[in-house]
């Protein structure tokens, strides 16, 4: 953060004479975080388990999150107007604007929805009149909260208990970001292209990714298609390893 007001300071920020307020921003070296916790993507039976429980307004947006690829900020700020229909497709998807917290790149978001996604914003349709994600008529800020917190310590317990073996540290501690990476991985293992997967994550590319074709969204629903519902387990690469330091 330090390093982006420096930079906007010698680069964009002007006084009353028109003149940056640095010269030149000074040069600020990140330390290493070799304590940086790795990513942990779920299987599908460690997801069942903490989507249960979940409550039903969380579970919702959770799984919204692991079938599309968005960070929590874009679900929690997810409107109705964004919604765009694609009339040769049958199907809508969401133009996400590029300055709404959680999008990356400064461009606007395509989030793509697979039958899994489509379902979910269906269940939520005219519940809200402004906000896609909502509890109680207000629209949730964030998924990573108390009962967040607590679903997933009940989750590693009844883990522990069926399995009679100690919980994975990551599966304890699993963020709503994991998520994101649970769609990633999952794409990947189904074979999806790397540039799809960049699409559908949103992650940068040299790719205009707000001027698609009926054909190019067809495409990345296809592809996002193959990571929903049972037919997407039924891939034998579909195997999560875990290291042997988070087992």
């Amino acid at each position: 953060m330090v390093r982006h007001i420096l930079n906007l300071a010698a680069t964009e920020w002007l006084d009353e004479h028109g003149l940056t307020w640095l010269q030149v921003a000074p040069k600020i070296k990140l330390l290493p975080e070799p304590d940086q916790r790795s990513p942990y993507p779920l299987s599908w039976e460690e997801q069942e388990r903490l989507f249960r429980e979940l409550p039903v307004h969380l579970a919702r947006m959770a799984l919204f999150l692991v079938n599309t690829g968005c960070r929590e900020q874009v679900a929690a700020g997810l409107r109705w107007d964004w919604e765009v229909s694609v009339p040769e497709m049958g199907v809508s998807v969401f133009l996400v604007p590029a300055n709404t917290p959680g999008v990356k790149n400064k461009r606007d978001l395509l989030v793509v929805l697979n039958r899994t996604a489509r379902a979910v914003v269906d269940v939520c349709r005219g519940i809200h009149p402004e906000w896609v994600f909502t509890y109680q008529g207000h629209r949730i800020l964030r998924v990573n909260n108390t009962a967040w917190k607590g679903a997933r310590a009940r989750a590693a317990e009844t883990l522990e208990e069926e399995t009679g073996r100690p919980a994975p540290d990551g599966y304890r501690r699993v963020r709503v970001h994991d998520l994101k990476h649970t769609f990633g991985r999952r794409l990947r293992a189904a074979g999806v292209s790397f540039e799809d997967r960049q699409d559908l994550l949103g992650h940068k590319s040299g790719r205009i990714t707000t001027h698609y074709s009926a054909a190019e969204v067809g495409s990345l629903i296809a592809a996002a298609e193959r990571v929903c519902g049972d037919e997407s387990r039924k891939s034998p690469a579909l195997v999560l390893l875990k290291s042997a330091v988070s087992l």
